[in-house]
């Protein structure tokens, strides 16, 4: 019935929906998917080289330019294990506002980079083979990029996202340990620098990108599709401004955030072990509560 085909879960049938999820409860499909090393936990992400200007150091030969639609799959070729950098030069931030930039930029990074390292995570490092699924989960897990929330310190950036990690759409994932290890690989890209931050918003721009393009080529099948394509816009918008703050930023503000998000979720650990966690909205009071329900 399905030869030759892509599959999705929607088109199986109940009885199918049923197996399938049994399979994934008792780890029948974990042997059969070969684990995936992030990219910035390889010895090749700490030699990224970029330009001045924020650009790839490697450029396509002229006449053989990466289209588009296949820009993805060269992006991601087993031979180039770190996502390649912005094809065109990133401009000054003062070319793209007037305004001095926000402090809270960095408190909105953090939150961005769990949801991008969550995604790849959840599809084992292949975001092509469903862009839409994919940006869907990024969507929902970042709370900047999803609701246009504006975190006010890295304790409720972190909350928040691992109190989505908790949520029902998600807790079968992994729950909380899940997603102190995303932190960790939050901490990881900052302790990379700044280089490893661009890559690492270049490639979930271009992840936004596939989604677009995917619901351009598709037939209108939901009464939202006007609304998800207005928030991609935006979300790819947030995206550039912020890599390009980034490209800015001098060295020893990575390290000053990494210490940060180490100390949050040292403190989510530490509630943990010590009493029952009950999710709360963070304020400046709060120490990081979730509960697994």
């Amino acid at each position: 019935m399905y030869a030759g085909g892509d599959i999705n879960f929607e088109d199986l049938t109940v009885e199918e929906k049923k197996l399938f999820q049994r399979a994934m409860a008792s780890g029948e499909l974990s042997k059969m998917i070969e684990p995936w090393e992030p990219w910035w936990l390889k010895p090749s992400a700490r030699t990224i080289s970029l330009s001045r200007e924020g650009t790839r150091l490697i450029q396509p030969i002229v006449g053989e330019e990466i289209s588009s639609s296949n820009a993805g799959d060269f992006e991601n070729k087993p031979e180039s294990d770190v996502p390649a950098g912005p094809e065109a030069p990133l401009p000054p931030l003062s070319r793209l506002t007037s305004a001095e930039p926000s402090p809270l930029l960095a408190i909105h990074l953090v939150d961005i980079l769990y949801s991008y390292c969550f995604t790849l995570r959840l599809y084992n490092g292949d975001w092509q083979s469903d862009a839409c699924g994919a940006v869907m989960v990024i969507l929902s897990v970042s709370s900047v990029l999803g609701q246009a929330v504006q975190p006010q310190s890295v304790l409720e950036a972190v909350s928040c996202c691992l109190e989505q990690t908790c949520s029902p759409a998600f807790r079968h994932v992994g729950g909380l340990q899940f997603g102190f290890a995303v932190v960790d690989d939050v901490t990881s890209l900052f302790s990379l620098g700044g280089v490893a931050l661009v890559c690492a918003l270049c490639d979930l721009q271009r992840l936004i990108q596939a989604a677009e393009r995917e619901l351009k080529s598709e037939k209108p099948r939901k009464a939202n599709r006007t609304e998800v394509k207005s928030k991609l816009k935006a979300a790819e918008r947030k995206i550039y401004f912020i890599m390009c703050w980034a490209h800015e930023q001098p060295e020893e503000v990575w390290s000053s955030l990494s210490a940060l998000v180490k100390a949050e979720k040292a403190s989510a650990m530490e509630c943990q072990g010590n009493r029952p966690l009950k999710a709360e909205k963070p304020n400046n009071k709060s120490k990081t509560l979730i509960e697994e329900v």
